[in-house]
């Protein structure tokens, strides 16, 4: 978790994160940037698996099988820290307004 809470980490429920599945390399830097515990290291789902591309397979498969994961989007305060911190740029923020 991180130490400091960016000060634009305020509001809630304005977007939530989305992870590219072909792109995540499971480096873990957006679970120790975000202080709600938003995300979390977890082994790449079958359904996921599913929709990726060959490339995206063998990526994650170099990668132990893990990949990041929303745990709870409720608990996102919006403020990109994830994004930025993504070595990949493997995730978005969607509005859900």
């Amino acid at each position: 978790m991180a130490n400091n809470i960016n000060e634009n980490c305020k509001t809630t429920g304005l977007v939530i994160p989305s992870i590219n599945r072909n792109s995540c390399e499971a480096k873990g830097e957006c679970v120790s940037i975000c202080p709600y515990n938003v995300f979390e290291l977890i082994p790449l789902k079958d359904e996921d698996k599913k929709n990726m591309s060959l490339v995206g397979k063998l990526k994650a498969r170099a990668h132990g099988g893990k990949q990041a994961y929303v745990i709870d989007p409720a608990l996102c305060h919006s403020c990109g820290d994830c994004v930025k911190a993504c070595p990949e740029k493997a995730i978005t923020l969607i509005s859900i307004k």
